[in-house]
């Protein structure tokens, strides 16, 4: 079962709620998106940490409703 864009976004929003979220749908299957997230909290984590936080904010959904996640974080400018 594919997850609707909302659940993404609630999923999201709970873990980075200071964030900016644009979410886009790639394929139109509500199963393959990108997210871009401009969070203070990733602020002087490196990619790969970025990262990280976001999949474990997804709280082990990634591979089974949410087959494909096409990731751009980065803090805001000037943190």
């Amino acid at each position: 079962m594919p997850m609707p864009v909302e659940t993404l976004r609630r999923h999201l929003t709970e873990a980075f709620p200071d964030a900016e979220i644009v979410i886009d749908d790639l394929a139109g299957d509500g199963d393959h998106y990108r997210a871009r997230i401009v969070a203070a909290a990733f602020a002087g984590l490196s990619r790969v940490r970025q990262h990280q936080l976001v999949y474990a904010a997804l709280k082990g959904k990634m591979g089974g409703e949410l087959h494909a996640l096409a990731l751009e974080t980065s803090a805001p400018a000037g943190e």
